[in-house]
Order: C-alpha cells, then structure tokens, then sequence
C-alpha cells in the first residue's frame, strides 16, 4: 500500500494518477532517446514528445491544485503526505522536461547513431527505461526490500553517469564527440536520480538526502 494511501482522507486516486504521469514520461524517454541514438528522423516524433509533455505539466498542477483542497478539507494533520506527494509530482515533471532536453539535443544536429558506443548507449537506453517501470511500481505498492535493491542500482548508475561525464569532460577527443555525450549523460544523471527520489518520497513524508541534492542539480 502506498504511503499517500495511508493517510487519513486517502491519495490512492492522485497516486494513480501519477503512475499514468510516470508512464508518459517513459514515454517521452524512450522515443526522445530513439531519436538521439539511431537514425529515426525527429519531425517523426517531435509532436509526440511535446504533447507529452504538456500533458504531463497539465497533470501536475491539476493534482497541485486538488491536494491544496485537500489540506484545506482535512486540515493540517495530513501536510506530511500532501508535501510529498507535491515534491514526488514535481519530480516527475521535471524526467518530462529532461527527456525533452534529450529531443532538444537531437534536434540541435546531434547524432549518435553508428557510434563505436552506441550499442552500450542503447543497451543502457533499454535499462534506464526499465526503471521507469520499476518505479511505477514501487510508487504504487512500496515495499522496502524492492526500494532499497533499486536504490543501490540507481545510485551505482549515477556514479556511473558522473564518472563518463567526468572522463568526456577530460578526454583528448574532439570537442563535437565529448561535449554532446557529456549533455546526455548529464540528462540521464537528473532522471535516474529523480526515479529513485520518486521511489524514496512514496516510501515517506520526508525528501531522502539524494532528493535534496537532486533538487539543487535541477
């Protein structure tokens, strides 16, 4: 059960509603990726990954607005639960921009398809979309054990992702190579991080420290 679920006056329909947000997000993701790792032509998929994204900034401040009515009819007992529920639906918004920012590079010229790395990109494309999954899970039935396995995988993929950055921020190879991949990457750190704080919020009241450093690298 979720922890939104919990509470007295229950969230389990805007928890629901999120999971839908999170799969639109994946969505977006995983044709905004397509377009940057293989051939696939962007004008295919530049209005889909919009529209996506309208919709998911559409949802977010409509269940902002349901939960301010929320605390106004149960009072202020259930803030802990509101407040996370804001934060996590922030969260979510922001993988929706972030798998836009992707679009944004490929349409900027950008290609990495036939790469000597593309085949690890898109292998890598196909686990961070899995994770997407994950979440939607967890958000919509936690369970400590699923949380804490998920939060060694993304923490271990993030430290990942910073070390590429680091090494392509540092490399001899020709600016047009690193300065794109280390941009990908950048993106990839931001939404894998904000899938495990989405994990983590729905767990709890209360931001994880990650959350908090992941909501000053926003």
């Amino acid at each position: 059960m979720s922890f939104f679920s919990k509470r007295e006056g229950g969230l389990d329909h805007i928890v629901s509603r999120a999971v839908g947000m999170l799969g639109d997000a994946r969505h977006s993701f995983d044709l905004a990726t397509l377009a940057l790792l293989t051939n696939t032509d962007t004008a295919a998929v530049e209005a889909d990954i919009r529209d996506t994204d309208q919709r998911i900034n559409h949802m977010e401040q409509q269940l902002r607005s349901e939960l301010v009515v929320h605390v106004t009819v149960q009072g202020s007992s259930d803030i802990g639960s509101v407040l996370g529920m804001i934060l996590l639906l922030k969260k979510i918004e922001r993988i929706g921009d972030q798998a836009t920012n992707v679009l944004d590079l490929a349409e900027s010229g950008v290609r990495l398809a036939g790469e000597t790395d593309t085949e690890a990109m898109l292998a890598e494309r196909g686990l961070i979309s899995t994770m997407f999954g994950e979440a939607a899970d967890l958000l919509a039935e936690p369970n400590d054990d699923r949380k804490e396995e998920f939060a060694i995988r993304v923490l271990a993929l993030v430290a990942e992702h910073q070390a590429k950055i680091e090494s392509y921020l540092h490399s001899d190879r020709p600016g047009r190579e690193v300065v794109p991949r280390a941009i990908y990457y950048r993106y990839l750190k931001r939404i894998v991080a904000n899938l495990l704080g989405i994990v983590r919020t729905a767990a709890g009241p209360l931001p994880s420290t990650i959350t908090q450093e992941d909501d000053k690298d926003d």
